[in-house]
């Protein structure tokens, strides 16, 4: 199988890569980090210029069948989720956006002309349960729970269409679960026992999924376990 890693410098990404290439998959990533390679192309997913440059990667790979597009931002060094309605920013709400939503929009622009009737795909994209409005219970966190919601709203966009153009294709977004990396480090003590999982069996976890991905999957959001969440 031919996968397509973005955000492969992430925590996730990286161990989804690695966890492919023991499978025996022939892997293809995409961060912004790392030296290029004939398998790793070097760019910024929210920038413009990106969907040109990831469509010349590709171009001589032939089309990939299956994408894990693993970027997002949840924190930095300059922010914290919100915890009240005041504390929300348009500079750290547009952030948000820009990494959670526009790179994922990118990503697909640069592999649409590949997705054909005879090339049908199965597109992952990292999302969370804090971007499902039925499940919002507690609040809070308004930049990163808004992002997610228009990511999982882009998903079913992107479903309808890639399903009309290329019949059995799924694209789907995903839950991981709660994973040791840096993006849950600052709030890992709030995690219940054993509920914090390592990257390996996350990225395990979210391989068996996507390789048994079928039509009652098209579009919607699932758990780290091929459950569906509620949008």
């Amino acid at each position: 199988m031919k996968v397509l890693v973005a955000g492969s410098s992430g925590g996730i990404g990286a161990a989804i890569a690695d966890k492919l290439r023991a499978d025996g998959d022939y892997v293809l990533t995409i961060s912004r980090f790392g030296e290029p390679s004939s398998s790793h192309l070097v760019c910024d997913l929210t920038k413009p210029e990106s969907v040109d440059q990831v469509s010349k990667f590709l171009a001589d790979r032939g089309p990939v069948d299956a994408v894990f597009c693993c970027t997002g931002i949840l924190h930095g060094g300059w922010n914290m989720p919100e915890k009240s309605l005041l504390q929300l920013t348009s500079e750290w709400l547009q952030q948000n956006m820009l990494v959670n939503v526009q790179s994922h929009i990118h990503l697909a622009q640069a592999i649409a002309p590949q997705v054909k009737r005879t090339a049908p795909i199965k597109w992952v994209s990292l999302s969370a349960m804090v971007g499902s409005i039925e499940d919002n219970a507690l609040g809070g966190w308004y930049s990163y729970r808004m992002s997610k919601a228009a990511l999982n709203m882009f998903i079913r966009n992107l479903s309808i269409e890639w399903g009309r153009k290329a019949p059995g294709s799924v694209v789907v977004a995903q839950h991981p679960g709660t994973t040791d990396t840096g993006l849950s480090e600052p709030f890992q003590s709030g995690v219940a026992k054993g509920k914090l999982y390592s990257r390996e069996q996350t990225a395990s976890r979210l391989i068996v999924v996507m390789k048994k991905l079928s039509e009652k999957e098209h579009g919607k959001l699932l758990y780290w376990d091929g459950s569906v969440i509620v949008f």
